[in-house]
């Protein structure tokens, strides 16, 4: 895809990598976002309304950075990726499960997919950063830290 021109000092090589390793993770962010607000919709079981709040608030901290993304991508002089049909097929991310019901399930589900993006998210940081931009390394970063701490959230409902 070809870049729209901007002044951002990065070679123009490292901007179509950026854009690319932005659009990555703007696939699997959106479609955990998406696949969280399924667990949200659909749990069952005695903690039902613990856990249908706790994952509407962890989708509801996945969408700022869908956004964030998207924008970044485009700051480079890129094209965000960014429907839900360019996500789903984009996205690195396992599919969800749909016979999943109860709350172990969700969780189980739910926590190998935020490990997933997590394992993603340290891995772009590191690319992003050596081809010398801070910023869309930083970028990661914070994604990262509110991907680790979700899933501190969901690894704790299974731990003893």
């Amino acid at each position: 895809m070809e870049l729209h021109k901007t002044r951002i000092n990065l070679p123009t090589d490292s901007r179509n990598r950026l854009v690319g390793l932005l659009n990555e993770q703007l696939a699997d962010t959106f479609d955990l976002y998406s696949q969280t607000k399924q667990a949200h919709w659909n749990v069952k079981g005695k903690d039902f309304f613990q856990l249908h709040e706790m994952f509407d608030e962890l989708a509801a901290e996945l969408l700022p950075h869908v956004d964030t993304i998207a924008e970044r991508a485009t700051t480079l002089g890129g094209t965000a990726l960014g429907t839900a049909r360019m996500a789903s097929s984009a996205s690195r991310i396992e599919e969800y499960p749909p016979d999943a019901v109860d709350g172990t399930g969700h969780l189980e589900a739910l926590a190998d997919r935020y490990g997933s993006l997590a394992d993603a998210l340290r891995q772009a940081i590191n690319e992003a950063a050596g081809l010398d931009d801070a910023d869309t390394a930083d970028l990661f970063t914070e994604v990262s830290r509110t991907v680790d701490k979700a899933l501190w959230f969901i690894e704790a409902h299974l731990q003893a």
